[in-house]
Protein backbone atom coordinates (compact mmCIF):
# COMPACT_ATOMS: atom_id res chain seq x y z
CA UNK A 1 0.00 0.00 0.00
CA UNK A 2 1.36 3.42 -0.99
CA UNK A 3 0.12 6.85 0.08
CA UNK A 4 -0.23 9.45 -2.68
CA UNK A 5 0.63 13.09 -2.01
CA UNK A 6 0.98 16.09 -4.30
CA UNK A 7 1.26 19.81 -3.66
CA UNK A 8 -0.69 20.36 -6.90
CA UNK A 9 -3.96 19.56 -5.10
CA UNK A 10 -5.31 20.74 -1.76
CA UNK A 11 -3.86 19.11 1.31
CA UNK A 12 -6.08 16.83 3.35
CA UNK A 13 -8.18 18.80 5.84
CA UNK A 14 -8.43 15.87 8.23
CA UNK A 15 -6.80 12.57 9.18
CA UNK A 16 -6.72 11.07 5.70
CA UNK A 17 -4.52 11.08 2.57
CA UNK A 18 -5.19 12.42 -0.91
CA UNK A 19 -5.23 8.83 -2.09
CA UNK A 20 -3.92 5.32 -1.70
CA UNK A 21 -2.50 2.84 -4.21
CA UNK A 22 -3.15 -0.84 -3.53
CA UNK A 23 -1.61 -3.22 -6.06
CA UNK A 24 -2.36 -1.45 -9.36
CA UNK A 25 -5.47 0.46 -8.23
CA UNK A 26 -5.66 4.07 -7.02
CA UNK A 27 -8.39 5.13 -4.61
CA UNK A 28 -8.77 8.89 -4.23
CA UNK A 29 -10.19 10.73 -1.31
CA UNK A 30 -13.10 12.95 -2.23
CA UNK A 31 -11.99 16.14 -3.91
CA UNK A 32 -13.83 19.38 -3.23
CA UNK A 33 -13.36 22.77 -4.94
CA UNK A 34 -10.35 23.95 -2.98
CA UNK A 35 -7.31 25.24 -4.83
CA UNK A 36 -3.91 23.69 -4.18
CA UNK A 37 -3.29 26.65 -1.86
CA UNK A 38 -6.40 25.78 0.13
CA UNK A 39 -8.64 28.58 -1.11
CA UNK A 40 -12.30 27.73 -1.63
CA UNK A 41 -13.65 28.24 -5.16
CA UNK A 42 -17.04 29.79 -4.70
CA UNK A 43 -19.55 30.20 -7.46
CA UNK A 44 -21.92 27.86 -9.19
CA UNK A 45 -21.71 24.09 -9.43
CA UNK A 46 -20.00 24.30 -12.82
CA UNK A 47 -17.13 26.46 -11.53
CA UNK A 48 -16.75 24.22 -8.51
CA UNK A 49 -16.79 21.06 -10.64
CA UNK A 50 -13.99 22.38 -12.87
CA UNK A 51 -11.83 22.89 -9.75
CA UNK A 52 -12.67 19.42 -8.49
CA UNK A 53 -11.48 17.95 -11.81
CA UNK A 54 -8.28 20.01 -11.63
CA UNK A 55 -7.64 18.43 -8.24
CA UNK A 56 -8.54 14.94 -9.45
CA UNK A 57 -6.16 15.26 -12.39
CA UNK A 58 -3.36 16.29 -10.01
CA UNK A 59 -3.80 13.39 -7.57
CA UNK A 60 -4.26 10.94 -10.44
CA UNK A 61 -1.01 12.14 -12.04
CA UNK A 62 0.81 11.79 -8.71
CA UNK A 63 -0.44 8.20 -8.56
CA UNK A 64 0.68 7.39 -12.10
CA UNK A 65 -2.90 7.35 -13.37
CA UNK A 66 -5.12 9.70 -15.36
CA UNK A 67 -8.75 10.42 -16.15
CA UNK A 68 -8.40 7.87 -18.96
CA UNK A 69 -7.71 5.11 -16.42
CA UNK A 70 -10.60 5.91 -14.06
CA UNK A 71 -12.88 2.90 -13.70
CA UNK A 72 -15.39 4.34 -11.21
CA UNK A 73 -16.40 7.81 -10.05
CA UNK A 74 -18.64 8.68 -7.15
CA UNK A 75 -20.23 12.12 -7.24
CA UNK A 76 -21.76 13.78 -4.20
CA UNK A 77 -23.93 16.78 -5.03
CA UNK A 78 -25.69 19.14 -2.66
CA UNK A 79 -28.71 19.74 -4.90
CA UNK A 80 -29.89 17.26 -7.54
CA UNK A 81 -31.43 20.19 -9.43
CA UNK A 82 -27.80 21.05 -10.34
CA UNK A 83 -27.26 17.61 -11.90
CA UNK A 84 -27.66 18.76 -15.55
CA UNK A 85 -25.08 21.54 -15.01
CA UNK A 86 -22.68 19.20 -13.23
CA UNK A 87 -23.18 16.57 -15.93
CA UNK A 88 -22.29 19.10 -18.63
CA UNK A 89 -18.92 19.80 -17.00
CA UNK A 90 -18.37 16.13 -16.13
CA UNK A 91 -18.85 15.27 -19.82
CA UNK A 92 -16.04 17.66 -20.79
CA UNK A 93 -13.60 15.51 -18.79
CA UNK A 94 -15.12 12.12 -19.60
CA UNK A 95 -16.17 12.56 -23.21
CA UNK A 96 -14.80 9.45 -24.91
CA UNK A 97 -13.89 7.36 -21.89
CA UNK A 98 -16.95 6.92 -19.68
CA UNK A 99 -16.20 5.19 -16.37
CA UNK A 100 -18.90 3.70 -14.17
CA UNK A 101 -20.47 6.37 -11.97
CA UNK A 102 -22.76 6.90 -9.02
CA UNK A 103 -24.25 10.27 -8.12
CA UNK A 104 -26.03 10.97 -4.87
CA UNK A 105 -27.56 14.08 -3.36
CA UNK A 106 -26.32 14.74 0.15
CA UNK A 107 -27.50 17.08 2.89
CA UNK A 108 -24.14 18.74 3.38
CA UNK A 109 -20.54 18.55 2.16
CA UNK A 110 -17.28 19.76 3.77
CA UNK A 111 -16.99 23.55 3.76
CA UNK A 112 -20.57 23.69 2.42
CA UNK A 113 -19.41 23.12 -1.16
CA UNK A 114 -21.81 22.09 -3.90
CA UNK A 115 -19.92 19.03 -5.19
CA UNK A 116 -17.37 16.39 -4.17
CA UNK A 117 -16.01 13.63 -6.42
CA UNK A 118 -13.89 10.57 -5.65
CA UNK A 119 -12.46 8.12 -8.16
CA UNK A 120 -10.94 4.67 -8.46
CA UNK A 121 -8.39 4.30 -11.26
CA UNK A 122 -5.99 1.81 -12.75
CA UNK A 123 -2.35 2.80 -12.22
CA UNK A 124 -0.33 2.64 -15.44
Amino acid sequence: MKTVHTSDAPQAIGPYSQGIIVNNMFYSSGQIPLTAEGDLVTGNVQEQTHQVFKNLKAVLAAAGASLDTVVKATVFIKNMDDFPLLNEVYGEYFSTHKPARSCVEVARLPKDVLVEIEVIALVK
